[in-house]
């Protein structure tokens, strides 16, 4: 039975299925406008109740052919602080522990807005009341503000959020959970042997930087999470087409979604010793850009020819993995929104992910899909490492057959990665390309849910 709450609206979540038992408990008044309305419970349909007064008594929404409400997931009520007047509301319907924690998920995802540069103008909004003050509900606040914390950097154009306001951000996470960063700079690279960090971003007027973010004990399990972060990509003198430039302020996804799955972790305390690196660079296009022909040293020794200016997330990133190579962590994960190959094989919604780890490959999967946040496995294919060689370095940054982008893309990163074992490197896109409940159009933040329930799992 519903709690009698005279301050909170109940939301009520009905199926096709349910919609029979709904209506035989209603009073005649109320089944004649559920009636009236031609409610079928179809998905994401709203109806409001009146009460005597005139004011919202309940609201209602559909939830489809959903067979019970045990399989709700976030995306079922994210249409809902959209289309509920500014009021205070409560789910009245007995929830599972799951099905509590992915309603509370899915209005905070479908909450979001990014409100930077034209302000939020509604007068006021639908709000969620707490049902119980539980874990559920509280770890599915938590995360949802993670998303929207990376989703606001990923929309920020970079003329706002260029390496330095980078570098400002993580600063100020570290600052917020005490823990430590500190920023490479500049030359500094050079002078600390991040050679690859320093070329791909020396063109630009904002010098590149490595930021390197530490928390925790030395006593626990070490996870080291690597993010790309260039905040901007023209292509550099391999350069992209207009087209293809408009959404490069989003190049910097895998930092973002780096930076805030650090701030989950921090913000629960997980027993982890936690490192983050993330490469912040522009690729722009100037005197002192790096070349196609060109061969650079990298971190790890290997020297790379350039083969393509355009395939330079892979560049510092490899700097940065050997970096987290080398202090041998249990687990290692890189972020990147590093090949349209990915995308032609996945499509926009499904990140590929890659780990010679088979076993960490099928706990993400399995993870991800309960919280409906997926991810695909794609295999690091060792017939293909070949097509990376060149005649005048160790290795060329971009392979000599035109198939298997996302493929070659990571079998580079892999040859910096030689002493851990469980890596996973995650190829995201980082953006919503339609507009759906709790899914506008603009950031997303893609294996950040998925991969904090993955370290929760495995260490606590």
């Amino acid at each position: 039975m519903d709690k009698a709450r005279p301050e909170s609206t109940p939301v009520h979540l009905v199926s096709e299925a349910s919609l029979a038992n709904f209506a035989a408990g209603l009073k005649p008044a109320e089944r004649a406008w559920l009636e009236a309305s031609g409610f079928k419970a179809e998905r994401h349909r709203v109806l409001l109740f009146p009460d005597q007064s005139g004011k919202i008594g309940k609201a209602v929404q559909g939830v489809g052919n959903l067979a019970s409400l045990e399989g709700l997931q976030w995306w079922h009520v994210a249409g809902l602080p959209e289309r509920l007047p500014a009021a205070r509301y409560h789910f009245a319907d007995p929830l599972s522990s799951a099905a509590r924690y992915q309603a509370t998920l899915g209005w905070g995802l479908g909450d979001y807005r990014y409100a930077r540069y034209k302000p939020d103008n509604r007068p006021a909004r639908a709000v969620l009341e707490s049902a119980t003050e539980d874990l559920d509900e509280s770890l599915a606040r938590s995360r949802a503000a993670a998303v929207a914390f990376a989703k606001d950097l990923i929309n920020t154009p970079a003329n706002d959020l260029g390496p330095a306001e980078l570098a400002a951000a993580a600063v100020a996470l570290a600052d917020s959970h005490g823990a430590t960063c500190r920023v490479i700079t500049g030359d500094e690279l050079l002078a600390e042997n991040y050679p690859l960090i320093h070329a791909v971003g020396r063109a630009s007027a904002q010098q590149p930087r490595l930021i390197e973010l530490r928390y925790g004990e030395e006593r626990h399990p070490k996870v080291t999470l690597v993010g790309k972060g260039v905040c901007f990509d023209s292509g550099g003198l391999d350069l992209k087409p207009a087209a293809a430039m408009l959404l490069m302020k989003k190049d910097m996804g895998g930092a973002a979604v780096t930076l805030a799955l650090a701030r989950r972790l921090m913000e629960r305390q997980a027993p982890i010793r936690l490192r983050v690196l993330i490469a912040a660079v522009e690729n722009a296009v100037g005197g002192a850009a790096f070349r196609p022909g060109d061969v650079l040293r990298s971190r790890r020794g290997l020297t790379v020819e350039i083969g393509n200016t355009d395939a330079e997330g892979r560049l510092v990133l490899a700097d940065a993995l050997t970096d987290a190579d080398d202090e041998r962590p249990d687990l290692l994960i890189d972020f990147a929104t590093l090949t349209g190959a990915a995308r032609v094989a996945l499509g926009p919604e499904l990140p590929a992910v890659f780990s010679p780890d088979e076993g960490l490959l099928q706990e993400l999967q399995r993870v991800g899909t309960l919280e409906a946040d997926p991810v695909w496995p794609l295999p690091l294919w060792d017939a293909y490492d070949e097509e990376l060689g060149s005649r005048v370095a160790d290795l060329n940054n971009v392979a000599s057959s035109s198939f298997a982008g996302a493929i070659f893309g990571a079998l580079f990163l892999r040859r910096f990665v030689q002493q851990t074992p469980s890596w996973l490197h995650v190829d995201l896109y980082g953006w919503n390309a339609r507009e759906r409940p709790g899914r506008p159009i603009g950031a997303e933040a893609q294996s950040l849910r998925a991969l904090d329930r993955l370290i929760a799992a495995r260490y606590g």
